[in-house]
């Protein structure tokens, strides 16, 4: 389960392609910012894990926010959840694409379209995913101790090389949040999270999901904002903080990780670095794509999608019909993009994944209201700590930074005017069309609409 979770936070895509950008924004308190966000989702986490002990549902958010506030707005979020997840994972497939064509041509000197590889990555991912759960946690477990220790590397050589020099205190001074760009930075931080709140949704087919999914979830959160934090804060210690700060700013930004490794361990560490971005891709692609196949397995099997997405495989348990539906679109936005030869990382990746990671924050922000609504009245033995102030105040954190998400959509799709607008549209769109469907299931058969969310898990899973 922690694998599936860090795997989807891909953690060398984001030291490589997304601190850089914040550091350029943020300047020196970018480490801190990494931690700060952790210690906002730690608290998500408290209240997320405690309803995980009463609410156990493939569509996780889905299930949170109709349990907690009410079944219109929870199939609202049911349908952004589908929205969300399956965007993301054929936009990293194309980051895929993009990061093996150009490793390819440069390797070979062969040019091999970015969309043909996105297709091989696709097919791959719909392999795993409908095979045991078990067998692709065991494929992104082999993908993230490499990238990882491909990044463990780097710092080491960076410590070694620099000593103490590497490690500005300045960077861990409250005051640094203070700059301008800040609220852009935490922008691009917090979405380095993204894919965490999944521990939930594996819940149905955790053998002792009370412990399970608790103890995954703060591993994961506890990982990601430490290891994210000192990459961060060492790449930035590689060259120095100001001079940092001044290269990620400037067009050599994105290669800023790449020319730390390079510079204080070698060539080969970049160039082998070069290679597990396209494996961390692929992990990544695996992950959401386990998470999306997931949330069409519970809304099917409620009847809020087709039904037959709502089909276990026999042998392997997965949800067949989902993975199957989910490898289809796919592999259908893939071959659109190569068909409307759209930049595969700038347009296809950018695109897809901002409007993800914008629908999943505001989820995660509902998901903590609803968790303190469910609690309110009988908190069934749990510290006011855990289930009131914690999911109070990470509602009102992620509240805030998914208004700020919105205000700097530019920082997340690399756009401005018409094609942000577009981009926002299909969240609010889907959240209405829940309500509607909603509202007409309560209408025309309130007992179909009174069990929703309260499926029998164990004789369907």
């Amino acid at each position: 389960m922690v694998f599936f979770v860090v795997a989807a936070a891909a953690p060398l895509t984001v030291l490589a392609g997304v601190a850089p950008f914040a550091i350029g924004l943020g300047g020196a308190g970018a480490p801190l910012a990494y931690l700060v966000s952790g210690v906002l989702l730690v608290l998500f986490a408290a209240g997320f894990t405690a309803m995980s002990l009463y609410v156990s549902n493939a569509g996780a958010f889905y299930a949170y926010v109709a349990h907690g506030l009410g079944r219109i707005l929870g199939v609202g979020t049911a349908y952004v959840a589908v929205v969300s997840y399956n965007l993301i994972t054929p936009g990293v497939a194309a980051a895929f694409g993009y990061f093996a064509a150009d490793s390819i041509h440069e390797a070979t000197g062969t040019d091999i379209p970015w969309w043909v590889l996105s297709g091989v990555c696709v097919a791959a991912v719909g392999v795993l995913g409908w095979l045991k759960v078990t067998l692709s946690a065991k494929v992104l477990g082999v993908a993230l101790v490499l990238e990882v220790l491909s990044l463990v590397v780097m710092d080491a050589g960076i410590l070694g090389h620099r000593g103490t020099d590497a490690l500005d205190p300045a960077s861990f001074d409250p005051s640094t949040l203070a700059t301008g760009g800040v609220a852009g930075m935490f922008v691009l931080v917090i979405g380095a999270f993204t894919g965490f709140e999944a521990t939930a949704i594996y819940a149905e087919e955790a053998r002792d999901p009370r412990r399970t999914v608790s103890r995954a979830t703060f591993i994961a959160i506890g990982f990601l904002a430490v290891f994210y934090a000192a990459g961060c804060w060492l790449i930035m210690g590689a060259f120095g903080t100001d001079r940092a700060v001044d290269l990620a700013g400037a067009a050599a930004g994105p290669d800023l990780t790449f020319r730390a490794a390079e510079l204080h361990v070698g060539a080969w560490l970049a160039d082998a670095m070069h290679g597990l971005i396209i494996v961390s891709a692929f992990a990544a692609t695996l992950a959401f794509h386990n998470a999306a196949a997931r949330y069409l397995y519970a809304l099917g099997r409620e009847g809020l999608l087709p039904r037959r997405l709502g089909r276990v495989s026999g042998r392997h348990g997965s949800p067949g019909g989902a993975v199957v539906a989910q490898s289809v679109f796919n592999l259908v936005l893939i071959a659109t993009g190569g068909l409307l030869a759209a930049d595969p990382y700038g347009e296809v990746f950018l695109w897809t994944n901002s409007i993800g990671v914008l629908g999943i924050m505001a989820m995660q922000a509902l998901a903590a209201l609803a968790v303190w609504a469910y609690f309110r009245r009988d908190r069934r033995g749990m510290s006011a700590a855990r289930v009131v102030w914690s999911p109070l105040l990470s509602c009102a954190g992620l509240a805030v930074l998914t208004v700020l998400a919105v205000v700097h959509f530019d920082l997340l799709t690399g756009r401005t005017g018409v094609v942000n607008a577009v981009l926002l549209v299909p969240l609010p769109t889907v959240l209405l069309t829940g309500f509607a469907v909603a509202w007409r299931i309560r209408r025309r058969d309130p007992e179909r609409y009174a069990a929703l969310t309260t499926v029998d898990v164990e004789r369907d899973v």
